[in-house]
C-alpha cells in the first residue's frame, strides 16, 4: 500500500502554495511527510475557513493563510517552488486553475494534484462516492458550485495536458479500518443530518439521504482512493 510518507518523503518543498486550502488539511499532510519547506500559503476564496487555519497552525509562523480566487492569483509568475490543490478541482474551473498554478510555478518545481476519484471503487469506497455526488447535489441545488467527482481517466488528463515533465502517478486508499464502526456511524450521521435539512424542499434529495444511511450501516464505509499526481514544470 503507497503512503504519503512514500510520496513525498527525500522532497524539499521551499516556498509552496496550497491551494482551496480550506482548513489546511493537505497542508498536515505535506508538513508531516516533505522533508523541509520554508513557507507555505493556503488560499480560499471562502473567508470561513481563515479562523481554524490559523489556529491549526498558530505554532507554525511560516504558514499563512490568504483570501484569494485561484484563477486569478496575486502572486508573481514563476514565485513558488511546489504548488498543491487536494481535492478541489471538482469544485472548480479546473483548466483555468491548473493553468495559474502553473504560472505561480518556478522552473523545475513541483506540481501536485491529489483527487478522490469515483470509478474502480469497493463497494464500502461506493459509499463516499455516492455520499459527495449527494453532498454535490445538495450544495448545487442551494446555489454552490459542487461538481460529482471525476473518474481516474479524466484527473489523468487534466494533469497531462498541462505538459509538466517525470510526471509520476499514486493511489492512496486506507481500507485497513473497520468499515461498519460506531465511529464512522457517529462521525457521518450529523453530517447526513445537516445535508438532509439542507434538502428542505428538495424531498428526492432527502430521501437519497436517508438511502445513503442505510447503505453506510448495512454495507460499510470506506474513503473513497485519492490519485495523487506530481510533476515537474521543465519544458527544456
Amino acid at each position: 500500500m503507497t503512503t504519503y510518507q512514500d510520496i513525498f518523503e527525500g522532497i524539499s518543498g521551499g516556498r509552496v502554495l496550497d491551494v482551496a486550502t480550506g482548513s489546511g488539511g493537505f497542508i498536515h499532510i505535506l508538513i508531516d511527510n516533505l522533508k523541509n519547506f520554508s513557507e507555505i500559503i493556503g488560499i480560499d476564496t471562502a473567508e470561513r475557513f481563515e479562523g481554524v487555519f490559523n489556529e491549526s497552525f498558530q505554532d507554525i509562523p511560516t504558514i499563512h493563510f490568504a483570501n484569494m480566487d485561484a484563477a486569478k492569483m496575486d502572486f508573481d509568475d514563476a514565485s513558488f517552488d511546489m504548488v498543491c490543490i487536494a481535492n478541489s478541482i471538482h469544485h472548480l474551473d479546473p483548466k483555468s486553475v491548473l493553468i495559474e498554478m502553473m504560472r505561480v510555478l518556478k522552473m523545475g518545481g513541483y506540481f501536485i494534484v491529489s483527487e478522490m476519484y469515483c470509478d474502480n471503487q469497493t463497494e464500502t469506497q461506493m459509499s463516499h462516492v455516492l455520499l459527495h455526488h449527494w453532498w454535490a447535489a445538495v450544495d448545487r441545488a442551494n446555489g454552490i458550485v459542487h461538481n460529482e467527482t471525476y473518474q481516474r481517466s479524466n484527473i489523468i488528463k487534466l494533469v497531462t495536458d498541462l505538459g509538466l515533465s517525470r510526471i509520476g502517478w499514486h493511489d492512496v486508499s486506507h481500507l485497513e479500518d473497520d468499515p461498519k464502526s460506531d465511529e464512522i456511524i457517529q462521525q457521518l450521521d450529523p453530517v447526513i443530518d445537516r445535508y438532509i435539512q439542507r434538502s428542505e424542499g428538495y424531498p428526492d434529495l432527502q430521501a437519497t439521504g436517508e438511502e445513503l444511511r442505510r447503505r453506510v450501516r448495512e454495507v460499510g464505509f470506506h474513503g473513497a482512493t485519492n490519485l495523487i499526481g506530481i510533476g515537474i514544470k521543465d519544458f527544456s
